[in-house]
């Protein structure tokens, strides 16, 4: 009997899992944004917009020099992107996984979100919204099993 009033006072720590789905979803998003920046990069963007009036007018205007210029960083910048939504898909599972090295996972959620922006678009900017909420929520979570203020158990000295 006693035995099993010692289970039942047993608490299952709590987990960060609304940073968790927001910093997944994140990831996802700004993975699909790399997508379409990778589309951008290994295809020509003038074939995939023909059907388009003005892009036609546009590149005969820039005589096409601007456009191979932007595309040239194309592969960079999707490259940068993908690295940016697997980087905060890690992250969000590692704060999951060890939530007390929450400022260090919140602050590279956060971060990547950040990067996501020259790489994927911000992942079509949902991505971004959500890899920053998700890394906010990871900064700020904190544990309320502990008592406020205590950091660290110590050791007495003291005989």
């Amino acid at each position: 009997m006693r035995a099993l009033s010692k289970l039942n006072s047993v608490s299952v720590a709590p987990k960060p899992v609304a940073a968790l789905i927001l910093g997944l979803f994140g990831g996802v998003f700004i993975l699909l944004g790399s997508v379409v920046m990778f589309m951008f990069a290994f295809w020509s963007p003038t074939a995939m917009m023909s059907g388009m009036g003005g892009m036609g007018m546009m590149t005969s205007m820039m005589g096409g020099t601007m456009m191979t210029w932007m595309m040239g960083f194309a592969p960079v910048l999707a490259t940068l992107g993908f690295a940016s939504g697997i980087m905060v898909t890690i992250g969000s599972v590692m704060f999951f996984r060890r939530p007390s090295e929450n400022q260090l996972w919140g602050a590279i959620i956060l971060a990547f979100s950040l990067v996501s922006i020259l790489g994927s678009m911000g992942g079509l900017l949902v991505g971004l919204v959500l890899g920053m909420l998700g890394g906010i929520l990871a900064i700020t979570w904190s544990d309320t099993r502990k008592p406020p203020g205590q950091t660290s158990i110590g050791l007495s000295t003291g005989a």
